[in-house]
């Protein structure tokens, strides 16, 4: 299983708002510049996030894009099902192979279905706030807390 770039951004979008600015609202180049993702794709996927109820905006000289809800209620299922729509492993199971009728229980299906169920349960067991604890864990530094203003 290989996850998109549009998924992986946005957890790490996500964590950078956190653990940078506790939440607080985030210009999309301070972010992008930090996170290293183009801004016009962080653009598109911060419109997905902010239809998902996941993130919020605030316009004006202060303003940019904030958490929606605490980090520790929005966890990596959440932004994945926001991006990329629900996790799966295997085709539903009324799909079977082209031109088949059913012929009783799969077992190759049941199992993939346990494992998008442990899979999406994995997804959904981390917080954006678990990430940032491990961030804080793996020494980063915090920045982008001490905003200067410039007066004319």
């Amino acid at each position: 299983m290989k996850l998109s770039n549009k998924g992986r951004y946005g957890v790490r979008a996500l964590f950078d708002i956190a653990f940078h600015n506790d939440g607080r609202p985030t210009q999309i180049r301070e972010i992008a510049g930090r996170e290293m993702i183009p801004a016009r794709f962080l653009e598109q996927i911060f419109q997905d996030l902010k239809k998902a109820g996941i993130l919020g905006a605030k316009r004006g000289p202060r303003g940019g894009y904030h958490l929606a809800r605490p980090a520790s209620e929005i966890t990596i299922g959440d932004v994945f099902r926001a991006l990329e729509g629900p996790i799966v492993v295997c085709p539903a199971e009324d799909e079977g192979p082209r031109g088949a009728e059913p012929c009783g229980p799969d077992a190759t299906a049941a199992a993939f279905k346990d494992l998008a169920s442990a899979i999406e349960k994995a997804f959904d067991d981390i917080s954006i706030a678990d990430v940032v604890e491990r961030g804080e864990a793996l020494g980063l530094r915090r920045g982008g807390t001490d905003r200067v203003d410039y007066v004319i």
